[in-house]
């Protein structure tokens, strides 16, 4: 039986990396929304197997000046209700969280380059173990709060909430898992901006990138493939 993905999509380069061709090889046909550009809520997404929310540069808090985050959060609270798989990146984590009832907020400080997730006991004994020491993408301002009943499975010494779960059907990550070391240029590109007022040596998160073109993109489709693994063997109990 086809499967179905959608992904809601805020930067255009900010897309499923190296994510979706370990769902293309699931069976998986892969649609993206584009929050930005048409109703999100006339979208079907209640119908698809997975629900993935993506990454982008605004605030989970920024529906006054960006109403599509209100239908982001509509959709979620659903795809919540459901118990279907619901996996966040970055601010698709922090949207999560927010409608769950948690906190989203500034740190004070940016917390972007490669570093190794610092799992918990219950990060030790989920997908996540599937990263080991291996460095992956950090890229925000802001972290969530853990919601009540998630389980939180990672932190960083900047950013103590980096992932939570609820049950086997929801994933939260503040780390960019998804991110291809590979196209680290466009990311360069895309956030120059930010980049610059930061701080941060270019030179440095590319010669990181780099270093990792194999490493981390293997760490990343054992860990979804676990997730998605303890997904379908739910969903097909319940069937």
């Amino acid at each position: 039986m086809n499967k179905t993905a959608i992904a809601i999509r805020h930067l255009h380069f900010e897309d499923l990396g190296t994510l979706e061709p370990v769902l293309q090889a699931r069976g998986y046909t892969v649609r993206y929304l584009d929050a930005a550009a048409g109703d999100l809520r006339a979208a079907d997404t209640a119908r698809a197997d997975l629900l993935v929310v993506l990454g982008g540069p605004i605030g989970a808090c920024d529906e006054g000046i960006y109403p599509f985050i209100e239908d982001e959060l509509a959709i979620i609270a659903q795809r919540l209700e459901s118990r279907q798989p619901l996996l966040g990146i970055c601010l698709g984590a922090q949207l999560i969280a927010r409608a769950l009832g948690a906190g989203v907020a500034g740190m004070g400080v940016k917390e972007i380059g490669f570093s190794p997730l610092a799992l918990t006991p219950e990060g030790e004994a989920s997908p996540l173990a599937a990263l080991g020491g291996v460095p992956v993408l950090h890229w925000h301002g802001d972290r969530f709060d853990i919601p009540i009943d998630a389980t939180r499975l990672a932190g960083t010494a900047i950013c103590d909430n980096q992932a939570f779960s609820i049950g086997c059907h929801v994933l939260a990550l503040q780390c960019h898992l998804e991110a291809d070391p590979r196209q680290i240029e466009s990311w360069l590109v895309g956030h120059a901006g930010e980049l610059s007022q930061a701080g941060i040596d270019l030179r440095t998160l590319r010669s990181e990138a780099q270093s990792l073109q194999t490493r981390l993109p293997m760490a990343a489709e054992e860990g979804f493939n676990a997730w998605l693994d303890a997904c379908e063997s739910v969903a097909a109990e319940g069937s």
